[in-house]
């Protein structure tokens, strides 16, 4: 029996120790409703719950800015559809104007002075139309060149113009300077239609640009192998048949068209609608200058017959153009309306994804707590009973 070391109790102590500190865990973890509460808890846990909590804020914020977005695109809206009435009631004055029935020195110069009212009201809304200090309609904030998707340059030569007497020779095509070549079979080949069959799979290479040849009855067609600029040949197809078969025209190039390159949209505004950076998590709102001039109506005149027939057609035109400038808007409302419905359901699942790494399952935890509590209740009485061991040393002593 020793008495300078009492390893039962250091061992009682231990196990009292770590079961406090269990025990402290869990309180904290029930109090705090989190069950990492430090990077020790769980530091992989803490690293993807903390990235789910910033993209969950930029997810948040990105609704925000596309409820922005629709008031501003409602408010540019709404002046526009003043901006319509007003040009309904012009086309008005104007049908009215041009009838006979009205003298110029008084009925249409009275007619006039309402369109002249009716003009500078538009322009008035255009200049004093804004959102937050933005102007919207005076061509100055908001206005900028759409984007534009890339396309394939192509073309079509129909062969139905050209007289063949063809046999096991080599039919050949030039078109700008370049051909191309294929071979027929050993049977006579003289109509249009078996001719183009003989170019199904060719390719035609012009400027750097590859291009894949169709064959649709008579008609053959060339599309470029690659987005991007690129200018399809014009003019006419030149045809020559090796070992003395013949090929003529005349035959030309039709439905050229030229590929373009993609272009991103350049001015207007820009709402934010997603959670990164990234080019499709934005959208841009162009609007043009909506006044008197842009809509080519600042000069009409309906104090004659002939200025009020002239009128109509142009307030008309104006009439289009406001239509597609508020078509434009409400088809960026729709989609902005989409997208803080998609925003939503992201949000909710990832927000459900965080919690299940972060937040404290109560019932579970409350186990656990009543666990470590029995275990350090029994702890202390293991201690005290440890405590007395070296007490029966005095038994000897006696």
């Amino acid at each position: 029996m020793i008495i300078q070391h009492n390893i039962a109790a250091l061992n009682s102590y231990r196990q009292l120790s770590t079961n406090n500190s269990a025990v402290a865990k869990n309180l904290e973890k029930l109090s705090s409703g989190y069950k990492i509460n430090r990077a020790g808890d769980d530091a992989a846990g803490l690293a993807i719950s903390e990235k789910m909590r910033a993209q969950i804020t930029g997810l948040e914020k990105a609704q925000d800015n596309a409820n922005d977005g629709i008031s501003l695109v409602q408010t540019a809206e709404g002046a526009l559809t003043e901006v319509h009435d007003m040009l309904n009631r012009m086309v008005e004055l104007a049908t009215q104007s041009s009838n006979g029935t009205f003298d110029d020195e008084t009925d249409r110069a009275n007619l006039q002075k309402e369109v002249t009212s009716l003009k500078d009201e538009i322009d008035r809304i255009s200049k004093s139309t804004n959102f937050n200090g933005i102007n919207l309609l005076n061509g100055t904030d908001l206005n900028g060149t759409a984007a534009t998707e890339a396309s394939k340059a192509s073309f079509t030569v129909d062969l139905a113009g050209g007289t063949f007497n063809l046999s096991s020779q080599t039919l050949t095509l030039t078109i700008g300077g370049q051909t191309v070549v294929s071979n027929t079979s050993g049977a006579s080949v003289t109509s249009a239609t078996d001719v183009a069959a003989l170019f199904t799979g060719k390719t035609y290479t012009n400027g750097g640009i590859t291009y894949d040849v169709t064959v649709d009855g008579s008609k053959l067609t060339f599309t470029a192998q690659t987005e991007g600029a690129a200018t399809a040949p014009t003019g006419n197809v030149t045809m020559t048949a090796s070992g003395g078969g013949t090929a003529n025209g005349p035959i030309n190039v039709a439905d050229a068209k030229n590929g373009t390159a993609e272009a991103d949209a350049t001015g207007g505004l820009t709402l934010q609608i997603g959670d990164t950076a990234e080019d499709y998590n934005q959208i841009k709102v162009i609007v043009g200058k909506i006044d008197t001039e842009s809509l080519d109506i600042d000069d009409i005149d309906i104090s004659t017959a002939a200025g009020a027939d002239t009128a109509i057609d142009k307030i008309k035109k104006a009439i289009d153009t406001v239509s597609s400038t508020r078509g434009d808007l409400g088809a960026i409302q729709n989609r902005l309306e989409h997208t803080i419905n998609n925003l939503g359901v992201t949000t909710e699942n990832i927000t459900s994804a965080e919690s299940r790494i972060r937040d404290t399952d109560m019932a579970e935890e409350m186990m656990a707590y009543t666990k470590n509590n029995i275990l350090v209740q029994a702890s202390q009485a293991m201690l005290a009973q440890a405590n007395t061991l070296p007490q029966g040393v005095l038994q000897l002593l006696q």
